[in-house]
C-alpha cells in the first residue's frame, strides 16, 4: 500500500496540471491530506462511490500519462545517474557541483 501511494504521489507531482480541479481536489485530500473516502464524500458532497471512483480513474489516468510520457522514470533515471557519477568520477568537488546545477534544472 506504502509503495502505491508514493507511485501516485510521485506521478502526481508530474501531471498534476493536467488533472481536472475535481481530480486534484481529491487526490490531495485523499492522498496528501489523508481523508478517508467517507470524508471526502462529506467535504464535497458526494456519494463516497463518486469518490472512490474518481480516485481509480484519476490513478489510471496517471499511469496513462506517465505510459506516454515517462516523466517520473526520466527523472528517476537522471538521478540514478547523477548518483552514479557522485560515486564514480575522480574530481568529487567539481562532480558535485555540477549535479547540483543539474538538480537545480529540474
Amino acid at each position: 500500500m506504502l509503495e502505491r501511494t508514493l507511485r501516485v504521489n510521485s506521478l502526481y507531482d508530474f501531471y498534476q496540471s493536467l488533472l481536472t480541479d475535481k481530480q486534484r481536489e481529491y487526490m490531495k485530500l485523499y492522498y496528501f491530506d489523508d481523508l478517508s473516502l467517507a470524508e471526502i464524500s462529506e467535504h464535497t458532497k458526494v456519494s463516497r462511490q463518486a469518490v472512490y471512483d474518481t480516485l481509480k480513474r484519476t490513478e489510471k489516468i496517471l499511469e496513462t500519462y506517465e505510459d506516454n510520457l515517462s516523466l517520473c522514470e526520466k527523472y528517476e533515471q537522471r538521478l540514478a545517474i547523477i548518483q552514479e557519477v557522485e560515486e564514480s568520477y575522480g574530481d568529487p568537488n567539481k562532480i558535485k557541483e555540477l549535479v547540483s546545477k543539474l538538480k537545480d534544472l529540474g
